[in-house]
């Protein structure tokens, strides 16, 4: 299975669906930050309207999109705002994980994924529970207790999962060994809280999700190390696509507020702020700066197709792609990571003190961007990248926060930040 490049004509209707749903999103952005009101609505328009199944081929019921296109209108909805791909984030990644395997055999068995892509296309997303609070690790325990698997443990950082029917959940066996367990939010012993308090991305739900003696159908329950191996790419990828949806906001909202503006400073450089060559400059810098942006994330996407394609073309070929992947995402994020924050704040050089008024709220794009840019540190990426280009070292697909050491146990494994 795979999924293919759309035709134009075919790709503009997919987007034409999808595109008045992001002006309406965009024209809520701002009271949603003020008022700290999370999308829950803005989120169900997409599971109506069938965004979420998206990457689900066309006979499924799905768009059939490949990441190259996904990737163009995930940017337009970041641009609009950038909380609603990242509270998806693991949404993609799960669907990815369902793609990824159907078709495929493993151990002389075929996996099929049908059920799940049904779910997907009616609306059903999911969030997850991997990143444990306080020094980190995989401390949440997958156990059997009168003949029942039940999980125990405290997660956080589990974005979306409070706009979930689903969890994907990385827990470890009392042997040891992790997995992957899917879990309905209706289970009962499960309590997700908003108490994600960080100063941008504040629309995410990455808040705390408690699991006590929550049950588990054994059937969905997955050895983690069969995960689909550019996973780690595929999170960063829409961590990329927050940045540059951040990047091309804050130049669609600078560039109207400039031609509207009627205050000028009398050591300006025209009668009108729109006509100040200075001020056209910044406004063109800022563009400048999406367009890179957008245009090194749009790149990314299609890796990550030759990464979903390899799967079906051998351990070689489908290695090869893995590792060219991981390091195109690394390579942008350590771009894009400052330029998409200097971009941002450079958008108050054009509008005066007037510019930090709350009520206008343009320091969301460069919050949004600067809490984006802290995920996954974009420091560590570009020593990675540097020693694959001088010693050939492959970059790391498996690592987690609290346990140092760890990285890559063995090829094929992936882990979310």
């Amino acid at each position: 299975m795979s999924t293919s490049t759309l035709n134009a004509t075919t790709f503009e209707a997919v987007a034409q669906k999808y595109r008045p749903i992001f002006e309406r999103i965009a024209e809520g952005a701002v009271d949603r930050e003020l008022n700290g009101t999370l999308p829950h609505e803005q989120i169900q328009w997409l599971k109506d309207a069938g965004f979420t199944a998206a990457r689900v081929p066309q006979e499924f019921g799905g768009d059939g999109l490949n990441w190259e296109e996904f990737t163009e209108l995930l940017i337009e909805l970041a641009a609009a705002d950038s909380n609603i791909p990242q509270a998806l984030r693991s949404h993609w990644a799960f669907v990815e994980e369902n793609l990824y395997h159907h078709g495929l055999t493993r151990n002389g068995k075929t996996g099929d994924r049908t059920e799940w892509f049904k779910r997907f296309v009616a609306g059903e997303i999911a969030g997850n529970a991997w990143t444990e609070p306080g020094q980190g690790g995989v401390g949440t325990v997958l156990d059997e207790r009168d003949g029942q698997l039940v999980l125990n443990g405290t997660k956080f950082y589990t974005t979306g999962t409070i706009f979930a029917e689903w969890i994907d959940v990385l827990a470890k066996r009392p042997d040891g060994s992790d997995v992957s367990a899917y879990v309905s939010t209706k289970t009962q012993g499960i309590e997700t809280l908003d108490d994600w308090d960080g100063f941008g991305q504040k629309g995410t739900g990455s808040g705390t999700t408690i699991f006590t003696n929550a049950p588990v159908d054994a059937e969905n329950v997955f050895d983690f190390e069969v995960r689909f191996p550019y996973q780690t790419a595929l999170y960063q990828h829409i961590l990329l696509i927050a940045l540059s949806g951040a990047a091309q906001g804050a130049a669609n909202e600078v560039a109207k507020q400039v031609r509207e503006r009627k205050r000028v400073f009398g050591h300006g450089n025209a009668d009108t702020v729109s006509q100040d060559p200075q001020i056209l400059q910044v406004v063109g810098e800022v563009s400048a700066k999406a367009y890179v942006a957008a245009a090194a994330t749009l790149r990314v996407g299609r890796a990550l197709d030759r990464a979903f394609n390899s799967r079906l073309e051998g351990d070689a070929v489908e290695k090869a792609a893995n590792v060219s992947v991981e390091l195109e995402s690394g390579l942008a994020q350590v771009v894009l990571s400052p330029l998409v924050t200097e971009a941002t704040g450079q958008i108050f050089n054009t509008l005066g003190a007037s510019s930090t008024s709350t009520a206008k709220s343009l320091d969301r794009f460069w919050r949004n961007a600067r809490t984006v840019a802290t995920h996954n540190p974009f420091i560590y990426k570009a020593r990675i990248a540097g020693d694959w280009a001088v010693n050939g070292t492959e970059p790391p697909t498996v690592w987690t926060i609290g346990e140092a050491g760890i990285d890559d146990k063995r090829y094929g494994q992936a882990a979310a930040s």
